[in-house]
């Protein structure tokens, strides 16, 4: 009897489940064997070859839904297209699961062994579509947005075979080993669906492949694609922080969790930005001048220190929700504020320990984030412990009302938690101690491992009294799920730092809103200007808001005159001497609007003050480890 394919779809969809309960624990039988051409730059085409075994019967493929490092169901399904399956050399059905859509389910037909399928990830050619993962001269493979597999098994236990056609005559980074290239086309040795999803590639015209460990067991590479050759020139006094970097974590951690590691680099205004934890690599990408401007870019380098530490702090030791068998299983962010928030932290100190920023720098960048988190007028309604579920709530969209809403403060705020404990751990032990105490003893253990090693709270809270007996239970729940009024900042006072506000932003600071072309005037006015004018970052019940400003406002003029920040900043303070309001004229829309300030209060930048009397122990902690 023939079925209408409206029919036939519902009927094989009643005979899946929409999610796969039961994960096996046996391994996939058989290999899948991978196949990516990457050589359609000029459309950003990826085209997927499959070969999967399986057996007759009902057969569920799945798209990775919940990807690596990014903690929310985030998988590209709207870059996925062109699915067709095939057994026994002839074209078959396939039906999308109505609840779960990330899945495929498909009756393979008897006599089969394997099915073959095809399709291809579409790379977003504009930034409304989203990331760009492919250009004219780069190229970022990541294996999640390439694959399907199948449900019912967990994916350390499948084994996956990958093989990559790049661009003629372009050179890559990876953490894959590679078994074999002929020409453009290359082969990877097998291994689990895990590590291959955690094992990305990045590919370019241009190329440079620089040793941070030279000589090592254990090698560490830095490998750079760029849109331009001369955006690969390093000079040896650039590479030596980064050769410092490796050196001052090793120091830190007393371990290594890897084979071997590979930073992948992009230095590009066309390829997408990025920064991506993997266990023996990650993924990072910023914008043109990262050598070539190398003093106007400082406050860039602070994003290896972050994903280097990640190898050790949520790829090695890994939050125990989020031990989950495969990437369409839903995890848990609980603990992100160890995760992501201590390793904020120490992105922060080894990028000073390292001298890729400088101390005094540093110091300038703490002060911002306290300055923002201390004026966070959103911790009313929203503790940090529950922003660790933006990732899934919010999927990482930009917001209207940040400073109400709230984001993932659990990596800024989190630093700040995580300097409260350190700078507490060394008060009580009378500096004879520290949170590196509780680093090598976290961190360090099962040396050469590089196999997940779970914990939970409990875990975090029995290593710190191993450290420094006190009761850490509470100071951590009460900084976790606490609303105010102000952030943690018990840790730079106990530093020998205050947060104080200045009519002159650091010139470290200045540089920053410089290069960015935006002004901050969130601490007088409460909202900062972007490029052309755009009002943005509002304080939730500053000036800006209690006056009817909002987002999607273009600030044209100031008293009369066409707007440029100097102009708005000598009018703030030309205020302080007089009781005149200051006039700001505002578009938005069609709609031109004249807004009065009565503010006379000048300008406010945040910077940190020593506490005279006081040990510096902020020095002490951004100090190289000997």
């Amino acid at each position: 009897m023939f079925l209408p394919r409206a029919i036939l779809a519902t009927l094989l969809a009643c005979a899946y489940p929409a999610h796969a309960d039961t994960i096996s624990d046996q391994p996939y039988p058989g290999t899948i064997v991978l196949k990516v051409d990457a050589t359609n730059t000029a459309q950003q085409i990826f085209r997927v070859r499959e070969s999967i075994p399986a057996q007759p019967g009902k057969l569920t493929l799945l798209y990775p839904q919940w990807v690596v490092g990014n903690h929310g169901p985030s998988g590209t399904l709207s870059q996925f297209a062109g699915l067709k399956v095939y057994a026994n050399g002839k074209q078959i059905d396939w039906v999308r699961d109505t609840v779960n859509v990330y899945a495929f389910h498909i009756n393979v037909p008897q006599g089969a062994s394997s099915v073959d399928v095809e399709f291809q990830y579409l790379s977003p050619t504009e930034a409304a579509q989203g990331r760009t993962t492919m250009t004219n001269d780069i190229l970022g493979v990541q294996w999640q947005s390439v694959t399907l597999y199948p449900a019912g098994y967990d994916s350390r236990k499948i084994t996956m075979q990958a093989n990559l056609t790049v661009p003629k005559d372009w050179q890559y980074g990876t953490a894959l080993e590679t078994a074999q290239r002929s020409g453009d086309e290359i082969a990877f040795k097998p291994l689990d669906l895990e590590a291959m999803m955690d094992s990305p590639l990045f590919a370019g015209r241009y190329f440079r492949r620089i040793d941070l460990d030279p000589g090592a067991r254990i090698p560490v590479h830095l490998n750079v694609v760029a849109d331009s050759a001369d955006q690969l020139e390093a000079t040896p006094e650039q590479i030596a922080p980064h050769r410092a970097l490796i050196q001052q974590a090793y120091k830190l951690f007393n371990s290594q969790h890897y084979k071997h590691y590979d930073f992948l680099f992009a230095i590009s205004d066309e390829f997408g930005g990025i920064g991506r934890e993997h266990h023996q690599s990650s993924e990072n990408g910023v914008k043109l001048g990262y050598f070539t401007d190398w003093s106007k870019h400082e406050a860039r380098r602070e994003l290896l220190p972050h994903e280097f530490t990640h190898s050790w702090n949520g790829k090695f030791r890994r939050p125990a929700d989020q031990n989950v068998p495969n990437f369409n299983t839903p995890l848990q962010n609980s603990l992100l504020w160890v995760y992501e928030g201590q390793t904020q932290y120490w992105g922060a100190v080894l990028a000073a320990r390292s001298g890729l920023i400088k101390a005094e720098h540093t110091r300038d960048l703490i002060a911002a984030t306290a300055a923002r988190y201390d004026n966070v007028k959103g911790r009313e309604w929203r503790a940090v412990q529950d922003t660790t579920n933006d990732p899934i709530v919010n999927g990482r969209r930009a917001q209207g009302w940040n400073n109400w809403q709230r984001a993932e403060d659990y990596y800024s705020e989190g630093e700040l938690i995580w300097l409260d404990a350190d700078t507490l751990i060394r008060e009580l032990s009378g500096d004879k101690r520290s949170l590196n105490d509780f680093a090598r003893r976290f961190f360090g253990v099962d040396d050469g491992v590089n196999v997940a090693k779970h914990y939970t709270f409990e875990d975090v809270v029995r290593e710190l009294n191993a450290i420094q007996p006190y009761d850490w239970a509470t100071f951590l729940r009460s900084r976790l799920d606490g609303h105010g009024p102000r952030a943690p900042l018990d840790g730079l006072a106990r530093a020998g730092w205050k947060l104080v506000y200045t009519e002159k932003p650091t010139d470290f600071l200045k540089a920053q809103e410089e290069q960015s072309k935006s002004a901050n005037f969130q601490y007088s006015l409460g909202f900062s200007v972007g490029s052309e004018g755009k009002l943005e970052a509002f304080q939730w019940e500053g000036l800006g808001f209690k006056a009817g400003l909002s987002g999607g406002s273009t600030l044209v003029a100031v008293n009369g005159r066409a707007y440029k920040p100097e102009v708005l900043r000598a009018a703030i303070t030309a205020a302080k001497t007089s009781k005149d309001p200051i006039n700001l004229l505002v578009k938005k829309g069609n709609l031109y609007q004249t807004y009065a300030f009565d503010y006379h209060e000048g300008l406010k930048y945040p910077r940190l003050e020593r506490i005279s009397g006081t040990p510096d122990r902020l020095e002490a902690i951004l100090q190289p480890l000997k």
